[in-house]
């Protein structure tokens, strides 16, 4: 016996000696950290994905370098790792420029060589963020303004331009499609936060390699990919959460689990939300005490519409929703430089109250009994092929060939009427995209090409709530169907020319040919049978940044932009007031642009930097309404009365041009500061003055403070918006001066918590705090007033 336990101790010497695991793990969520570099001796180890690695072959080192991008570095020896009992916590490090980024050139490359503005919200800080919604993750940046109609919305608004001017693309393939309008879209909430990897946002035209509709800038959003194993045992892992908020009285479930082999691996994940009716501040400005009230709603009771009082004017009625989103990835590795991904993203709804319609007035009564969006459903399949395989050709390739069906719907009844209208939108989109990557020495080239196909299907009809009798209704797009199809190619080209100055430039041709059908003219019988258009536009940037040492950074960029009219453009516009009717233009061009942005920034003492952004935008070619003529006539009969015709036309001439300062502190490692402020201005040129243009948003900005324990995360945050004065609405356009003050949108700041405390390595606590004024705030342009002092409890856990 005694001989047995001498021989097991001697083999789990050899064990100790010859395979020795060192783990690095977050020192506020103890979870392990894949890709630190463990360097020592020439020798270059890198944790992986369980945050483990084998540092036997150090054991006599005694210096060991350890390091990553997200992380302060440390240096030890191997007997002060083994006094550890090989086990590493590492502090996390503020935002760094160092730091990885694909949305500019569709391939990795370093935030500090990429002369446009970025911003980065990784996977950690959206699940320290905690947000309810993608929208709220992008206005929580400090740096995208975000309008909500209603509650389950958010319309993204980047440098004045909002909607179908600037570009949200998930997984690399764009949710843009045919029917993107220029009001306010609330698309973005359709993709599950909960499951991102991260988000990229550039800021600025980049239409060179995005193509059309990428005037403000690019959200590119990225999902997580199923994890392979790198050992000989299956890897599971699997998370969830449970989270309650009381001001949105919300009910969310979620789940995700990962199945890793040698070669596949699969990532499953439902995320379940059920929001209640939103309960707006209670605390209002003296001056507009009534400003936001919900002093009524709508009932049907007895076959008949009634106006019922709201007993708490502070609970915004018929404002819930249910969402339900579903993501289901495939991952084979061929071998050791090529992989496959199979992509599935289901996001459906309930019926979702259009809260701003519902709080109107016509005369003394409610103006809607019923206005809503049907589910909001949005399929994604994809399939990506990604090589890293050197040729004369191309260094890596990626290939990724997609699916979209998208449907919409919108239904409305004025009050105490019966007949309720249904208009329904259905989408097939396709695309096809390759991109390529060679580095020649310095030269880094970029080049591919992209194609996207569009089918648009509308209806529509009225039911008679009281009969069920259907009667036919004009479609919101043109009945006998459209399409919109775009084919682009495009090059981009960085040239290191030494280690302190990169030169970047690109160039992209589109042609977007797009075709309507109008075979039903019930409804407008002057209209001709088919309404065709086709554009080519070229577009082109050039950057530079120059890193001139004592850790300046300085960056400037001129870039063109375009967006090609869509099936918005051409179709809705039969939407007539009396009296005016507007009628198809098949010689519209696409919308242009040209921005310069200038940028420096300074690291001091390796803890502080500081930074600033500006930028101008001259916008021509600006799509607007204007009077028109059909068949030579000024005016037309319609619907039994001569109206007046006007059309879409590229009258417009404007420009906006803004600024971005930001200060990012590392005080100590446990204690950081992050500032940012934003600031828009876009006019209008006119024969007389210049007028406001729409989609501006006032100054906004946040400022936090951030302290990081052991086993705990907090930040004290201010999410603050100026005014938006009157004199700076556009009344003819999307900036809802009727949902104002006499005076305009009020300035307004919240104060909020948030905090996580790691129970042990499996379960996490969060627990936030917002709005902690309870102030009543609405932000520009919404129709629904912020939600007011907001307890968030929340309970993680991993496996």
């Amino acid at each position: 016996m005694k001989r047995i336990s001498i021989l097991l101790l001697m083999l789990m010497g050899v064990g100790y000696s010859y395979a020795q695991q060192l783990v690095v793990k977050d020192k506020s969520s103890l979870q392990p950290i894949a890709n630190v570099h463990i360097t020592a001796a020439s020798q270059n180890l890198v944790t992986n994905n369980l945050g483990k690695v084998d540092i036997s072959s150090l054991k006599n080192a005694d210096s060991i370098a350890i390091s990553h991008l997200g992380y302060y570095d440390v240096v030890f020896s191997y007997n002060q790792l083994k006094a550890l009992n090989f086990k590493l916590l590492l502090w996390e490090k503020n935002h760094a420029l160092q730091e990885v980024v694909v949305s500019a050139s569709r391939f990795e490359e370093k935030k500090e060589d990429v002369p446009q503005m970025m911003q980065v919200i990784d996977a950690k800080e959206l699940a320290f963020n905690n947000t309810q919604t993608s929208a709220d993750v992008l206005q929580q940046s400090g740096n995208v303004f975000v309008q909500k109609s209603q509650l389950g919305g958010g319309s993204p608004v980047m440098r004045g331009f909002e909607t179908n001017k600037v570009l949200m693309v998930v997984d690399g393939v764009r949710m843009n499609n045919a029917i993107y309008r220029g009001g306010h879209l609330q698309n973005v909430v359709t993709i599950d936060n909960n499951m991102l990897d991260r988000v990229e946002v550039a800021f600025g035209p980049s239409s060179v390699v995005y193509g059309s509709d990428a005037l403000g800038g690019v959200m590119h959003f990225f999902s997580k990919n199923p994890v392979l194993t790198e050992t000989d045992t299956a890897l599971f892992k699997a998370n969830a959460f449970t989270r309650y908020s009381t001001a949105y009285n919300e009910k969310t479930g979620h789940v995700d689990f990962n199945l890793g082999f040698k070669k596949f691996a699969s990532l499953t994940s439902v995320t379940a939300s059920d929001f209640g009716d939103l309960r707006q501040g209670n605390n209002r400005n003296p001056f507009y005490g009534d400003w936001g009230k919900r002093t009524f709603y709508v009932e049907r009771i007895n076959g008949q519409d009634s106006a019922l009082v709201n007993n708490n004017v502070n609970i915004q009625k018929q404002s819930g929703y249910k969402q339900l989103d579903v993501l289901q990835k495939f991952l084979y590795k061929h071998n050791a430089n090529t992989t496959s991904i199979i992509n599935i993203q289901l996001s459906t709804s309930s019926d979702m109250p259009r809260y701003d319609r519902l709080t109107q007035i016509s005369g003394n009564n409610p103006k809607y009994g019923q206005w809503y969006y049907g589910p909001q459903n949005r399929l994604l399949t994809s399939y990506t092929f990604q090589s890293s395989k050197k040729t004369k050709l191309f260094d890596d390739v990626k290939i990724i060939g997609a699916y979209q069906n998208v449907e919409e719907s919108r239904h409305t009844r004025r009050f105490r009427k019966d007949d309720l209208s249904h208009r329904v939108e259905q989408l097939n989109i396709y695309s096809l995209n390759l991109d390529l990557a060679k580095d020649l020495n310095r030269h880094e080239l970029r080049y591919g090409a992209e194609v996207v196909l569009n089918e648009v299907n509308s209806t529509a009809e009225s039911e008679d709530i009281v009969t069920g009798v259907i009667s036919p209704l004009d479609t919101r797009y043109p009945s006998g169907g459209s399409t919109m199809n775009s084919f682009a190619a495009y090059v981009t080209h960085a040239w290191e020319i030494s280690d302190k100055v990169i030169l970047s430039d690109g160039l992209r041709l589109s042609n977007v040919q797009l075709a309507a059908k109008f075979t039903d003219k019930t409804f407008f019988p002057f209209l001709q049978d088919d309404v065709t258009q086709n554009n080519t536009a070229l577009a082109g940037n050039v950057g530079l940044v120059v890193k001139p040492g004592n850790d300046w950074r300085i960056n400037t960029v001129l870039a063109t932009g375009f967006r090609a009219p869509n099936v918005d453009d051409l179709g809705k516009v039969f939407d007539s007031a009396p009296g005016a009717v507007v009628v198809p233009n098949p010689n519209l061009e696409p919308e242009k642009t040209v921005n310069a942005d200038f940028g420096v920034s300074k690291v001091f003492n390796k803890k502080v930097t500081i930074g600033t952004t500006v930028y101008h935008t001259w916008y021509n070619n600006a799509i607007t309404t204007n009077a028109a003529t059909f068949n030579g006539q000024d005016s037309i009969d319609y619907d039994g009365t001569t109206s007046k015709v006007f059309s879409l036309t590229n009258a417009g001439k404007a420009f906006i041009y803004g600024g971005n300062a930001y200060v990012e502190a590392n005080i100590t490692n446990n204690f950081s500061i992050n500032s940012t402020i934003n600031y828009t201005y876009g006019r209008i040129k006119t024969d007389s003055s210049n007028y406001p243009l729409d989609h501006i948003s006032p100054v906004f900005g946040k400022t936090s403070f951030v302290l990081r324990l052991n086993k705990f995360k907090g930040e004290f945050f201010a999410l603050y918006n100026g005014w938006k004065r009157v004199k700076d609405y556009n009344k003819l356009g999307e900036d809802n001066f009727a949902t104002a003050t006499p005076e305009g949108t009020p300035a307004w700041f919240t104060l909020n918590l948030r905090t996580a405390y790691q129970i042990n390595e499996r379960f996490q606590a969060q627990v936030a705090l917002e709005n902690i004024m309870d102030t009543n705030y609405k932000v520009f342009a919404s129709g629904i007033h912020g939600a007011g002092r907001n307890l968030v409890l929340t309970i993680r856990g991993n496996f």
